[in-house]
């Protein structure tokens, strides 16, 4: 099982969209309503639940970079201005 940050692949998201199982559910009207996962499929379903707590998006980390430096910037334009 993966730990830390999930890794985008664009391979793999066309892959999902363009799949035939991807059609028979949405088109052909096989889908389960939302939550039944435990009930189609229980290992993915576990699986998928562990996955998803135990691992962050990689926009996650962009974020908390972003607001660091953010305030790293703030600080330093008011050290600034108490020059001044």
């Amino acid at each position: 099982m993966k730990v830390g940050f999930r890794v985008p692949s664009l391979k793999k998201r066309i892959a999902a969209r363009t799949s035939w199982k991807r059609y028979a559910r949405q088109n052909l009207g096989l889908k389960a309503p939302k939550g039944y996962g435990w009930i189609t499929n229980p290992k993915k379903a576990l699986y998928n639940r562990v996955y998803y707590r135990t691992t962050k998006g990689c926009s996650v980390a962009l974020i908390v970079m972003l607001t660091a430096l953010g305030l790293f910037f703030i600080s330093i334009l008011r050290g600034w201005n108490a020059l001044c």
